[in-house]
């Protein structure tokens, strides 16, 4: 994923994240849902256009359409109130990807995206019981993991890449700090959403 999408995926995410929690209302987050789904839409439609066949570069593109999707679909559910259950479903499908698309990270040796693709795969399947099986029970939980993963897989890996300061990090290490970094602050959200009352679902 480039650089400039992967930070605002980590901005779309907070702000979703932040309106599941009741904190942001929900129409006032349908603008920046269509800017970042816009934004994902087009940029991998031109690289696979100049892709000369690179099926690598193809392959890296196909997987901005899936955030791209979604955050055009949750934009069009904010705006027209529509049920979610469609997009719940879809999110199903985006986290059996992205599940995918960690094992392809891993056998290319890059452990750490490996480990962020992992992340969002948890994300969508949270997704998924939340809006395509009426699980409002995630409500709280559900948004604070996205608002933590718009900072730990989206704005802070996009700084470092766009600093240059990515590539000199141990990749190995980086991964293993993300994925205990995921089992310590989802466990311990997990605790705290149980004592958390659950506003009715939005959106992703």
């Amino acid at each position: 994923m480039g650089s400039v999408g992967l930070l605002y995926v980590g901005a779309v995410l907070f702000l979703n994240g932040c309106m599941l929690l009741g904190w942001v209302d929900s129409r006032s987050a349908v603008p920046l849902n269509i800017f970042v789904g816009i934004l994902q839409v087009v940029t991998p439609t031109y690289l696979i256009f100049t892709a000369n066949g690179d099926t690598a570069q193809i392959l890296g593109a196909s997987g901005l359409y899936l955030f791209g999707f979604t955050y055009l679909y949750v934009a069009m559910n904010l705006w027209n109130d529509l049920d979610g259950t469609g997009l719940g479903y879809f999110s199903l499908f985006v986290a059996i990807c992205a599940v995918a698309f960690a094992v392809i990270n891993f056998g290319n040796k890059d452990f750490a995206f490996g480990v962020i693709w992992l992340y969002w795969a948890f994300l969508w399947l949270l997704f998924f019981f939340l809006l395509g099986r009426g699980q409002e029970s995630l409500t709280h939980y559900t948004g604070a993991v996205a608002a933590v993963e718009g900072w730990v897989t989206g704005a802070i890996p996009a700084f470092l890449l766009l600093t240059g300061r990515w590539a000199g990090l141990d990749n190995k290490t980086v991964a293993v700090v993300l994925a205990v970094l995921g089992v310590v602050v989802f466990g311990g959200l997990a605790v705290l959403a149980r004592s958390a009352p659950s506003p009715a679902p939005a959106s992703a």
